[in-house]
């Protein structure tokens, strides 16, 4: 039965396609008519001549001997052909002799001859209607050259016109018609197929089961393809309210919890603790480490409490842990538990400095150095991605805990899990980026580590390029079914989503209501490195990594002075670079270089107490390094591999008064969605020296302009929204899979 709601959907594929072709038919039509006169006109013209060479011998013999009588008979003989019209004679002197009865009066000799000219179509508009004039001059002995005039008659060609032209429009009305049918019923059979495809993913299919029903086509899975996309990233965003709004903060992570997960604790699992205990002069010191990690995760564990757990390295961490090794963080106002796990110099030496360090960290990050594999190392390296796994089963109180597993330190926890806590949900998140495959197959045990990642319900990568990588990496060394259109891995019983969650950080930071001004932190980083007010100052903040592009940064740093020598004395840029992996050969190296290099530069263009590069290699909490930012009128991030880099976002969240300007790596996860930022390729000496001068002479107009724009993407795309969208994703798959265990209960 034909419904209401099916002739519209008709209407909606027709009426473009009968108003195209309406306006198709009127565009062609006229074309057509030309075409067609042309034609007629060039047959008229051969046939004109035809009769004009016919009729010279005679004629020309009749004018000789002056015989009128014979002369009109010879015209009227000729006329007797329907289509020609008249015939007439013109003489030397221009005057119209002869001519047949039916020669037109309003036609001389003289307007007949100004049509013999192959440039303009030879037609007369007359009141008897359009006709066809063609002259042809007579050589005749004895008499002044005239010339013969043939008057055809057109009013055929326009009959015929008129008929071509209702043929065209009759063709196109029935090419309509036809198309319109095929139209409607492909489409008609389409959206069939689409609205079951769209069923079954608001039914909670889209993720886990892909698109099976034969009702879409091969050449339409592009499209289901990104439809499904699109459901999915519409479907994890409003399933925790019917408002799409979502304003992500601690709140709403915590009645995401409680709403979703019935209120599960979440374990987060990691290398890195977020809180370190030192002994300093006899004195207990808590610090937070500079790690990306620790930056977006920790606002997380805030607002969800729950348990953390991680290797415990401080020289205080044993002496603050209570008899099952735990102690409650942040020390000023305790909201989860820290859970710390210990390591011996020679297991820390294997784990994370061999294996991970030495090994996976340049694997990833492609940075020119070679990673190295040591057997020795592995074993470590499973050893105590095993203990983190004993660890957490004894700190879950549930068998289907929730359980945030971070970075490449952990590749084989999640699998290890796994084979304790089946039930488990499983979110791994992986900070760094991946390799693709040719340059992952250099690591000897590629399948274990794949094997391991794969435990994982959810796994987590930056990019949609990350993302890429890796199931292009699974598809060459495992024996894995994988679904594209749901970006789903399934091995061993086990169905792993892979998704890009673009990580963040808090908004707002955690001192903005009690952080100085803009002006106040300008003029206190003035006063400490003893410069002028309106002096220009660079920031970047880094681990001492290789990775990080310190070194090209520098070097931009001296092109720029050497391009542009009024920024001598007026530029300082302060690099603050924290120690890291200090033990191992390849740190230790780049550090000297790093240092010598500023060195170097600093003698080159120093000027009494001015220094163009401050160089502080120490650490420093994050509230100062807060200061830097908001007193700095550039940030430069020259990541040669990252996977998103959060200083780029830190510097954009402490800019309230909308100044300052972001240079940042094109090879920075961030530069996927900072475009406001100035892109650079930090290889390009040159280029990233232009961006830095560009930056320091922008106007505040561009500048608020910019950061308006990138302040936006951070509030919005906020840490709690990151872990939001992986819970949400969790959440859904927890329920799917125990109303699954259920139907197989029952049948």
């Amino acid at each position: 039965m034909i419904t209401i709601r099916s002739i519209r959907l008709s209407l909606r594929f027709i009426m473009p396609l009968v108003v195209a072709l309406t306006i198709l038919a009127y565009a062609v039509v006229p074309l057509v008519e030309k075409l067609t006169l042309h034609w007629f006109v060039r047959d008229i013209d051969i046939r004109s001549r035809l009769i004009a060479n016919t009729l010279n011998d005679p004629l020309a013999e009749l004018i000789q001997q002056g015989n009128k009588t014979k002369i009109n008979a010879l015209l009227f003989r000729t006329i007797q052909d329907e289509r020609l019209l008249a015939v007439g004679y013109c003489d030397g002197a221009g005057n119209l002799v002869h001519r047949t009865p039916t020669f037109p009066k309003s036609l001389s000799c003289s307007s007949a001859a100004s049509n013999d000219n192959k440039a303009i179509v030879p037609i007369h508009q007359l009141p008897q209607g359009a006709v066809h004039v063609a002259t042809y001059p007579m050589e005749i002995e004895g008499v002044q050259n005239g010339s013969i005039i043939l008057v055809h008659d057109m009013s055929f060609v326009e009959r015929r016109s008129e008929d071509t032209r209702n043929y065209v429009i009759a063709l196109f009305a029935l090419l309509g018609i036809v198309t319109s049918v095929i139209t409607v019923f492909v489409a008609h059979l389409s959206w069939r197929g689409w609205m079951d495809g769209v069923r079954a993913m608001l039914r909670g299919e889209g993720i886990l089961k892909p698109f099976s029903q034969p009702a879409v086509s091969l050449e339409l899975q592009p499209l289901v393809g990104d439809l499904r996309t699109l459901l999915r990233a519409l479907d994890t965003e409003r399933r925790f309210a019917d408002d799409s709004t979502i304003t992500w903060s601690p709140d709403s992570l915590r009645r995401l919890l409680h709403k979703q997960l019935t209120g599960e604790r979440v374990i987060v699992v990691s290398n890195r603790e977020p809180y370190i205990h030192n002994k300093e002069d006899g004195k207990t010191v808590v610090h937070r480490p500079a790690s990306g990690l620790v930056t977006a995760v920790e606002p997380v564990m805030r607002a969800c409490s729950g348990t953390w757990i991680a290797h415990g390295g401080g020289t205080a961490d044993r002496e603050t842990v209570d008899r099952h090794d735990r102690v409650m963080v942040p020390p000023e106002h305790p909201e989860y538990t820290l859970r710390r796990i210990w390591l011996t110099k020679e297991e820390e030496k294997g784990y994370y400095y061999g294996f991970a360090n030495e090994g996976l960290w340049p694997l990833c990050h492609i940075a020119h150095v070679r990673p190295i594999f040591r057997s020795g190392d592995w074993q470590q390296y499973v050893a105590i991605n095993q203990r983190f796994a004993d660890a957490v089963a004894k700190e879950t109180d549930s068998d289907d805990p929730v359980v945030l597993v971070q970075d490449y330190h952990l590749a084989l926890l999640p699998g290890m899990i796994r084979k304790t806590l089946p039930k488990a949900t499983i979110i791994t998140f992986w900070h760094i980026p991946w390799p693709n495959p040719e340059s992952f197959g250099i690591c000897p045990w590629r399948e274990e580590l794949l094997q391991g990642m794969l435990g994982s319900t959810i796994l987590g990568f930056h990019t949609p390029f990350h993302c890429k990588n890796f199931l292009e990496t699974v598809d060459r060394y495992l024996e894995t079914r994988i679904e594209h259109e749901s970006s789903t891995i399934s091995h061993g019983g086990n169905l792993t989503l892979v998704e890009s969650y673009p990580i963040s950080i808090q908004w707002p930071p955690p001192w903005q209501d009690t952080q100085l001004s803009v002006e106040q932190c300008r003029a206190e980083v003035r006063k400490i490195l003893a410069l002028p007010p309106d002096h220009k100052i660079g920031i970047g903040v880094d681990r001492q990594d290789y990775t990080k592009g310190i070194l090209e940064r520098f070097r931009a740093v001296e092109k720029l002075l050497e391009l542009h020598l009024e920024m001598i004395e007026r530029f300082t840029f302060i690099q603050i670079a924290a120690p890291t992996r200090t033990a191992l050969d390849d740190y230790q190296a780049f550090e000297a270089q790093v240092r010598n290099l500023a060195i170097r530069i600093n003698q080159r263009f120093s000027k009494g107490t001015w220094q163009p590069i401050c160089l502080k290699a120490e650490h420093h909490e994050p509230e100062v390094v807060n200061r830097f930012y908001r007193a700095a009128d550039v940030c430069v991030v020259t990541s040669l591999h990252d996977g998103m880099n959060l200083v780029a976002k830190e510097f954009v969240a402490s800019r309230d008064d909308e100044q300052g300007v972001l240079v940042l790596s094109q090879f920075t996860g961030a530069a996927h969605e900072l475009h406001e930022a100035l892109i650079v390729n930090p290889y390009h000496i040159e280029q990233t020296a232009e961006a830095l001068y560009m930056a320091l002479t922008m106007p505040e107009l561009e500048q608020r302009e910019r950061m308006l724009s990138m302040r936006a993407l951070v509030r919005d795309f906020n840490v709690y929204r990151w872990a939001g969208r992986m819970l949400l994703d969790a959440a859904r798959v927890r329920q799917r899979e125990k109303l699954a265990s259920r139907i197989g209960r029952k049948t």
